[in-house]
This record gives C-alpha cells, structure tokens and sequence, in this order.
C-alpha cells in the first residue's frame, strides 16, 4: 500500500512515517515503479507498534532497541543464549511499560480527582435563573 493509505491506517501524518524511515525505523518494503513507497501489512503493524511507544516516552534509540529485539527473535537465528539475553532484555521492556503505565494511570487518577473538585466548585457557585 502506499503512504497516504499507511497514514490513514495508522494515524500518522505522512511527515512522520517519512521520518521513521529516514531514521531508519520503518523503511518501505518497496517502491513503485513511479518511486512511491510501498508498505506491506507488517510495515504497518511495526508503525502502530512505534505509535504505542511514543505516549509512553521511549526514546528514538529504545525505540530502535526494541525493534532489533523483536526482529531478531522473529528471525530466530541466534544461538539459544543470545535468544535467552534478547527475551531478557524484551522482559526489561515489558518491565518498563508496566512502570510507565503506572505512572500514567496515577496522573490520570489526579486529574480525574482535580476535574471532579472543579465540578464541585462549579455547582457550589452555579447561577440560580
């Protein structure tokens, strides 16, 4: 598919998926003949995975880090205790997720408190017609 499709797909502007693939995140499986870039299902997959990421405050690099971690698996040459030091370092990414989203879930929970005491607020002094 080509990146207009990729863009409605993921939710990503255009600028963005170019960017991730001059940063080499996710390059174009192809190009057209008339040089467009062509995005096959797991290129789109692997934008969504990067899109996931970037609430959570990974960085270019760890974002990269990652994607080698899940390619290499997904390649399955590595000898058993290289596999073993991947899937402990997928762990550790798994590890930092759950934090982060702890975090996120008490700021959610604070903001929420704060909406409902300017809810409060805004009854205690609400205009009698």
């Amino acid at each position: 598919m080509q990146i207009g499709e990729v863009a409605e797909r993921t939710g990503l502007s255009l600028r963005t998926i170019r960017y991730y693939g001059e940063v080499g995140l996710v390059e174009p499986s192809a190009r057209s003949r008339g040089g467009f870039r062509l995005y096959t299902e797991s290129d789109v997959e692997r934008l969504l995975l990067i899109k996931r990421m970037k609430p959570l405050d990974f960085t270019l690099e760890e974002t990269r880090e990652l994607l080698e971690i899940l390619d290499r698996l997904e390649a399955g040459e590595d000898a058993e205790g290289e596999r073993r030091e991947l899937l402990a370092r997928l762990d550790m990414f798994g590890e930092a997720v759950a934090a982060r989203c702890a975090s996120l879930g008490e700021q959610l929970a604070m903001a929420e408190e704060f909406a409902a005491r300017l809810r409060i607020q805004r009854g205690r002094h609400q205009v009698q017609a």
